[in-house]
């Protein structure tokens, strides 16, 4: 028995039903375009196995392992490691059996969805994980694994992965996007410009980044003139193995337009330690705005991740450090916060600035009719707690009235869990096929239309807005 049903996500109606699957079939088979995500370069790199079952879809995933903890399993007994070096289970067919016997909790939810389609398209898995059956699919899997079919650059060319850009840190190395180029293997596997550690003054360690970044690059990035050019500097480096675009995760969406003087104070005050939080958070919003202007010369594109409220566990952070399911979504005000970047540098049609949202109340009172007017804003897809189906229909129903289809940029899946990838742009097109299908039907959009707008979505527009 199948673990998917082939109409999944289509919507009930017949007549909506057989327009969305036949819109669905003209698009399933098109490249991934994966422009935004968080997956390992060194995967690619070295083209090793992945090590288990467990390594691959449990310890690293924190969709999987915050639904596990949030039942009060323990992150240590899922494998998830320690920054003070303390035990963690290391059993990877024990943290298996723990997830398959919980495998429950994730019914109806994106995760359960995304994993159902890994292992019935990736593995050939036709049943469903339990405590039951945990034990035969480890061993398929791992038997999977062994074999040079499932290494991630077999994978990447089966998942019909045109493109993707991890995202690194801006004193990253790049080690293993030169491996890869040196390999002359053909992946096109790219860079994008994460600088939180070095722009944001309340980052761990922001002087000693600093330092590190004039270190990089040859600036006295202590001075606000030598910082400035830094940033230059590694933007460059960044092009030079693919980057094709910038990527910034703030608390908010605050931006800032202040004059020089005045940044090259706040920037000193930063420096030593003595921002407010007001204060840390306008330094931010305007580097947000020197990045805009930077993209004006070199051609990146601006990604803003706002609104999320980071390692929200205190405790859990220091037991296990960042990124370990506890960022979670706050309201966030656009209108207000994004004026000063805008009234620098919206009317410019040479910029592109894609702006995300984890606060589905502006959808429609703020980002679409942003994005409607300004040329530089596009609106980036429903991003990580809301790339689910009812997620993306929302904002496909809030957004579209306002900013159209076109001053948005297809899908990304922002994902560390790899196999995950083919099953996250398959829900965009299952559900982006279902939406055009209700317009046509209910006589907004002409049926010789939809098969264009599908494609854009599914591909062109993603691929054109990161100029890929």
């Amino acid at each position: 028995m199948a673990l998917l049903d082939e109409n999944r996500l289509f919507p009930a109606d017949p007549a909506s039903r057989v327009l969305a699957r036949a819109l669905y079939d003209d698009v399933k088979h098109l490249p991934i375009i994966s422009p935004h995500g968080h997956t390992d370069p060194r995967w690619f790199a070295e083209n090793q196995p992945f090590p288990d079952p467990a390594q691959l879809f449990v310890t690293p995933d924190h969709y999987v392992f915050r639904m596990l903890h949030s039942q009060g399993i323990a992150l240590e007994d899922l494998g998830v490691p320690r920054v003070d070096g303390g035990v963690t289970e290391t059993d990877s067919r024990k943290i298996w059996r723990l997830f398959a016997s919980n495998f429950h909790l994730f019914r109806g939810t994106p995760s359960r969805l995304w994993l159902d389609h890994a292992f019935q398209e990736v593995f050939g898995i036709t049943q469903r994980l339990s405590a039951q059956t945990a034990d035969a699919i480890y061993d398929h899997i791992a038997e999977c694994l062994t074999q040079e079919a499932f290494r991630p650059r077999a994978l990447f060319e089966r998942f019909r992965i045109e493109a993707i850009s991890t995202t690194e840190s801006a004193l990253d190395p790049l080690t293993w996007h030169k491996m890869i180029r040196d390999s002359g293997w053909k992946g096109r596997v790219i860079t994008a410009y994460r600088p939180d550690a070095v722009v944001d003054p309340e980052f761990d360690g922001f002087a000693a980044n600093v330092e590190q970044l004039g270190a990089l690059t040859g600036e006295d990035a202590t001075t606000w003139t030598g910082y400035l050019a830094a940033h230059r500097n590694r933007r460059a480096f960044f092009k030079s193995y693919g980057a094709t675009s910038s990527d910034h995760g703030h608390a908010t969406a605050r931006t800032e337009d202040l004059p020089q003087h005045e940044a090259a104070a706040l920037f000193d005050k930063a420096l030593r330690g003595a921002c407010t939080a007001q204060e840390a958070d306008a330094f931010r919003g305007h580097m947000l705005t020197e990045m805009a202007r930077m993209s004006l010369d070199d051609g990146l594109v601006l990604q803003i991740h706002p609104g999320s409220a980071r390692n929200h566990s205190g405790p859990v952070m220091a037991r296990f450090g960042r990124d370990k399911g506890y960022d979670i979504p706050k309201r966030t005000n656009y209108v207000d916060a994004l004026r000063p970047l805008l009234n620098a540098v919206g009317e410019r049609s040479d910029l592109t600035v894609i702006l995300f949202t984890l606060d589905e109340t502006s959808y429609s009172r703020e980002l679409a009719p942003l994005a409607g007017v300004y040329p530089a804003l596009r609106l980036g897809p429903p991003w990580w707690f809301h790339d689910s189906y009812e997620g993306m229909m929302r904002f496909r129903e809030m957004a579209t009235e306002t900013a159209g289809f076109y001053n948005t940029v297809g899908f990304n899946d922002d994902t560390r869990a790899f196999c995950s990838i083919p099953a996250r742009h398959d829900v965009a097109r299952r559900v982006d096929c279902a939406f055009l299908a209700n317009l046509v039907v209910t006589g907004r959009l002409a049926e010789d239309e939809a098969p264009e707008v599908a494609h854009d979505l599914a591909y062109r527009l993603a691929k054109e807005a990161y100029r890929l």
